[in-house]
């Protein structure tokens, strides 16, 4: 896959469902050229070391990658994301499908249940 930078259009899009800056303390690192960096290194595969100089600081940008999944702002672009394909008429969902392998417990032995368990 190619990678290609945010549009004007993607950005506008994106950069409203961003959390605000802090108010104290040091200016963060740009955040569309953050985005653009997490970007690059998610669709060449390359490791964060690698990455351009040009998207910043590798630490900075893995760091901003993780705090964006911790605090759900990820999630909150995606589900707008999902909102607004919807209703475009972009995604139609009149089927869905689910992979599942479903294997059964030997005779006499304990079942094993896996529970998520979300970290404050």
């Amino acid at each position: 896959m190619k990678f290609q930078e945010l549009s004007d259009k993607q950005w506008e899009f994106v950069s409203e469902l961003l959390p605000p800056p802090a108010r104290t303390g040091r200016p963060r690192a740009d955040d569309r050229v953050t985005i653009n960096g997490i970007l690059y290194v998610l669709t060449t595969g390359c490791r964060w070391m690698d990455m351009p100089k040009r998207y910043g600081s590798d630490s900075t940008v893995h760091r901003r990658l993780q705090l964006w999944q911790h605090n759900g702002t990820w999630k909150k672009i995606l589900d707008a994301a999902r909102s607004s394909a919807y209703a475009s008429g972009i995604i139609k969902m009149q089927k869905a499908s689910v992979d599942s392998t479903d294997v059964a417990a030997k005779k006499g032995e304990k079942r094993l249940v896996m529970t998520a368990t979300r970290r404050s």
